[in-house]
């Protein structure tokens, strides 16, 4: 008789179990295959640095975005407990918990990208960076730190070693990471490049080849000219000539230049006066772009000593300084109202 009864009680309390589990499979699963209570514009949602699912789940619960957090809680459980992933996600409307779950252990942020031409120089990308909002800004110690990382012959100086591209990154990143990509780039390319160089360039070490590449990105962004402009300043330097480019003396210049270089500024002594000083300046002038560093190390071969701007934004060149001179009273002297120097923004 008790054995019996004991029979009908694991009966009865074994159904219960069963029901109790059926009822928290389908709570759990219609709890998580709910559309998340989001609108047509999205909801973008930041999960900071050592963020918990937990706190994740009770902020949601709070701004009514998810009807059971604990939905949430126990699937992350059941299908292994995975950490979730620090970022800024985009959750579209119709999105459930499930999915949601889904990205935040995938780690599918939103990512961003910021653009730096060719031929812009160190304070500029920084100036770059400080517009972006996602990105943390960079410190005076970090950056100071930064610079003391460099390659022993820049001497802590930065410019030049940032390689001009587009860089992804997600919000809450800072802003140093992208200028240490940034330098590693430049430094890999640099010494790619410098392997392959044309024999007998003027040019003592790589880093003299970067401040060379530096020059020619400001003198033009025609690509046909590159390499006709890096065979005039080569075959300057092999003759002893001064480079005498404007784009280092304006440089040398910082903040006092107002856009209009004057004869006064070129007879100032200083060290990117390349009309005063024999051979290179000290350090590049902007961060060239790969077909820059390309036209220092494979100078196009000619006789051309001289070039000056038609006011196009293309030059012309001259072997002699009797045919230079002509070109200047022709190109300069008589000057278009719509003369250039440099290539006509597109």
């Amino acid at each position: 008789m008790l054995s019996r009864l004991n029979r009908r009680l694991f009966l009865l309390l074994f159904s219960l179990v069963v029901i109790g589990l059926g009822s928290t499979v389908l709570w759990l699963q219609v709890s998580l295959n709910r559309p998340l209570n989001i609108d047509e514009a999205g909801y973008r949602l930041d999960v900071e640095r050592g963020g918990s699912l937990s706190s994740l789940a009770r902020k949601l619960a709070e701004e009514k975005i998810i009807e059971q957090p604990y939905a949430l809680l126990l699937h992350s459980r059941l299908t292994g407990n995975r950490p979730i992933r620090r970022g800024e996600y985009l959750i579209a409307a119709g999105e459930t918990a499930r999915s949601l779950l889904e990205k935040l252990v995938d780690g599918q942020v939103i990512h961003y990208q910021v653009t730096f031409p060719e031929g812009k120089t160190y304070r500029q990308w920084l100036g770059i960076l400080a517009m972006e909002e996602p990105l943390v800004s960079v410190t005076r110690d970090e950056l100071d730190e930064f610079n003391q990382s460099l390659p022993p012959q820049s001497d802590g100086n930065p410019e030049g070693w940032l390689f001009p591209d587009t860089y992804s990154y997600i919000r809450g990143d800072n802003a140093l990471n992208i200028l240490s990509v940034a330098r590693e780039r430049m430094v890999e390319v640099l010494a790619e490049e410098w392997q392959n160089r044309d024999p007998g360039l003027p040019y003592d070490s790589a880093y003299e080849a970067l401040i060379m590449a530096s020059i020619i990105e400001k003198e033009t962004a025609l690509p046909e000219e590159r390499g006709r402009i890096a065979g005039v300043f080569v075959r300057r330097l092999q003759k002893g000539i001064r480079l005498q480019t404007d784009p280092t003396v304006i440089y040398g210049l910082g903040d006092s230049y107002r856009g209009n270089l004057k004869r006064s500024h070129l007879a100032q002594s200083g060290p990117y006066n390349t009309y005063r000083i024999q051979g290179l300046p000290p350090t590049p002038i902007a961060n060239p772009g790969l077909a820059s560093i390309r036209a220092a190390l494979h100078p196009e071969p000619g006789d051309s000593l001289y070039f000056v701007a038609r006011g196009d934004g293309s030059h012309a060149f001259s072997a002699t300084l009797e045919d230079h001179e002509r070109a200047v009273r022709q190109y300069q002297l008589n000057r278009r109202p719509d003369y250039r120097s440099d290539p006509a923004p597109k």
